[in-house]
C-alpha cells in the first residue's frame, strides 16, 4: 500500500467500471425504477447511474430472501459450513482489497489510505470473526426437575432488512450482515444512495464464496423510497439501521404501522471529550483530539466533536489542536498524502457550512478554518475548524454536525464536567483522560454513553459491544451481543 502512489491510484480510477444493477436472488437486475447518479465528491464528476429501486424491486428481493431463509439451505446449513464461506468471503475481500478501497474513496470522499488501511482492514476481519463465531455459540440446557428437560436454542430471526450509511459503507454494513449472516438470516442490504457501489461490489463477492442465491440480496434507492418499501414490509422480520436519529424515528413508526418488526437502530452522536488537567500525556491528549474530530472529514456518529477541557489548560490544548489542523494535508482522496479528503457531496458540505456560519452568529469564537478548502477543481472540502468559547446552548453544543468540527467548552470542575458531557440527547460515546484511576472509574460510570474510551479514543476490536443510549439508539454491534439481534430464544420444554 505504502508504494502505490497518487498517479497509481488515478489511473486505476480512470479503468474503474462499476456496475449498477440490483442484486436479487442471486441476478443482477436492472428493475423498472430508472437509475440515478452517483457523483464523486473528489471532483463532482459521474462515476456511474446505478439502478434505483421503488416498490416492486424491494418486493422481489423480500421475496427472494423469504424464500432462501423459508426452504433454501442456508438456514439449516451447519453452523460451521456458514463459518466457512463467511470467511471465505473474507479472503475475497482481501483478495479485492484494492478495488474496493478505490471504490469508497471514490463514492464518498475517504482518503485512499484509509479506505485501504483502516476500513477494509475493519470490514474483512468482520466477516472472518463472525464466520469463526459462527459455530462457537452454544445453547442452553437449564437445570430442571428429574421428571422434565428444557431446552433453549438460539434460532435465526428471519429475514433483515439492513440499511446503512455513507460515511464507513462496509465496516458498517459488515457489523449488520456478518452476524445476521453467521446466526442463519437472510438479508436484504440497502446502502445509501450516496455509496451503492462498494455494497453492490460485497454483494457480488458473496455470491462467489458461496452464498445461495437469495441469502444476500443488495437494492440500491432513496431511503424515502426504498427504504421506507423495507421498513412497511411484512414479510421483513428485523430491520437494522444505522444513521440519523430522525431517520431512526420513521424506522419506529414503519414497525408499528406494519408487522411490529424488531428495529435495531445507532444513531446520531455529539460525544464529548473530557480533558483534565492531569491527563497524562496533554500533547497526546490534544494530538488525539485533533485526530479524532478531523479524521474521516469529521464524518462519524462516534466524532468526539465537543471537547471538554478544563480551564487551567485549555488554551494549551486549544492552542495545541490549532497547530495541527492547520498542518493538516486536505487533498485528492486519491492521493496516499492526504489526512483529509473531501466531504460526502455538496448538500452535505452546505448543511455543514451552515453550521459553522451558526456558529459565528451565536457568539463561539472562530479559532481557524471554517471556509471551503480546494485542493482539486470540482469537489467537496471543507477546512479542519476548531471554535473555542463556546456555550453549552449554542448549536455547536448541540446538534450533530458531521463534519470537522470541533467545539471547545471549558470548565470548573469534574461535576461540571460530567454535568456538560451528559447534557445531551445523544449518548454514543465519550473520552476521558485522567491519570487517577478512580476519577476514571468514576466519571465512566457516571457518563451516559455505550462506549467510554480512557486515555484513548476510537480503540476496540470485534470482541467489544458498539451502541449507543438515549437517543442514539438501541441494541449492539460487534462482538457475539451482535447476534441478540438475529436470534429468537425458543424454549422447548419436555415432560419426561
Amino acid at each position: 500500500m505504502l508504494e502505490m502512489t497518487h498517479e497509481h491510484w488515478s489511473k486505476r480510477a480512470e479503468g474503474l467500471n462499476p456496475g449498477g444493477a440490483h442484486l436479487i436472488g442471486g441476478s443482477e437486475e436492472a428493475g423498472s425504477g430508472g437509475a440515478f447518479p452517483v457523483v464523486a465528491p473528489r471532483d463532482g464528476r459521474v462515476l456511474t447511474h446505478v439502478a434505483d429501486a421503488g416498490a416492486a424491486e424491494v418486493d422481489a428481493a423480500v421475496a427472494a430472501a423469504r424464500r432462501a431463509f423459508d426452504s433454501g439451505p442456508w438456514p439449516r446449513l451447519a453452523p460451521a459450513e456458514r463459518g466457512r464461506i463467511l470467511i471465505r468471503l473474507a479472503d475475497l475481500l482481501e483478495e479485492h482489497r484494492e478495488e474496493l478501497a478505490l471504490t469508497i474513496s471514490l463514492e464518498m470522499g475517504k482518503p485512499i489510505t484509509d479506505a485501504y488501511a483502516i476500513e477494509l482492514r475493519a470490514v474483512i476481519a468482520t466477516f472472518r470473526w463472525y464466520g469463526q463465531l459462527a459455530d462457537k455459540v452454544a445453547d442452553e440446557s437449564p437445570h430442571t426437575p428429574a421428571d422434565a428437560l428444557a431446552l433453549v436454542t438460539r434460532e435465526p430471526a428471519g429475514v433483515v432488512g439492513a440499511v446503512v450509511p455513507w460515511n464507513f459503507p462496509l465496516t458498517l454494513a459488515g457489523w449488520k450482515i456478518a452476524p445476521a449472516l453467521a446466526a442463519g438470516c437472510t438479508v436484504i442490504l440497502k446502502p445509501s444512495e450516496w455509496s451503492p457501489l462498494s455494497a453492490l461490489l460485497l454483494g457480488r463477492l458473496a455470491g462467489e464464496a458461496g452464498l445461495p442465491p437469495g441469502v444476500l440480496n443488495v437494492v440500491n434507492g432513496a431511503g424515502p423510497v426504498a427504504g421506507r418499501a423495507l421498513g412497511l414490509h411484512p414479510d421483513v422480520d428485523v430491520v437494522a439501521f444505522t444513521g440519523s436519529t430522525a431517520v431512526g424515528r420513521h424506522f419506529l413508526r414503519y414497525a408499528a404501522d406494519s408487522n411490529l418488526k424488531r428495529v435495531w437502530l445507532e444513531l446520531g452522536g455529539k460525544s464529548p471529550n473530557i480533558i483534565l488537567p492531569d491527563a497524562p500525556d496533554l500533547d497526546k491528549a490534544a494530538a488525539t483530539a485533533a485526530w479524532g474530530i478531523f479524521f474521516n472529514q469529521g464524518e462519524m456518529c462516534t466524532a468526539p466533536s465537543r471537547l471538554l477541557v478544563h480551564r487551567s489548560v485549555a488554551d494549551q490544548v486549544t492552542e495545541a489542536i490549532v497547530r495541527r489542523a492547520g498542518q493538516l494535508r486536505v487533498g485528492d482522496p486519491l492521493d496516499p498524502a492526504t489526512e483529509m479528503g473531501a466531504l460526502v457531496g455538496e448538500t452535505h458540505l452546505e448543511r455543514v457550512l451552515g453550521h459553522i456560519s451558526a456558529g459565528v452568529r451565536e457568539g463561539a469564537r472562530l479559532r481557524t478554518g471554517g471556509g471551503r478548502a480546494r485542493p482539486v477543481p470540482g469537489g467537496s472540502y471543507l477546512e479542519p475548524t476548531v471554535f473555542d468559547q463556546v456555550d453549552p446552548g449554542q448549536r455547536l453544543a448541540r446538534e450533530e454536525i458531521f463534519g470537522p468540527v470541533l467545539s471547545v467548552l471549558a470548565f470548573d470542575d469534574l461535576d461540571e464536567a460530567v454535568a456538560l458531557a451528559n447534557a445531551t440527547e445523544y449518548g454514543l460515546a465519550a473520552g476521558l483522560w485522567t491519570s487517577d484511576l478512580s476519577t476514571a472509574h468514576r466519571v465512566s460510570r457516571a457518563l451516559r454513553a455505550g462506549t467510554v474510551w480512557v486515555n484513548c479514543y476510537e480503540e476496540g476490536d470485534l470482541t467489544v459491544p458498539f451502541g449507543g443510549m438515549k437517543q442514539s439508539g438501541n441494541g449492539r454491534d460487534k462482538s457475539v451481543h451482535a447476534l441478540e439481534k438475529y436470534t429468537e430464544l425458543k424454549t422447548t420444554w419436555i415432560q419426561l
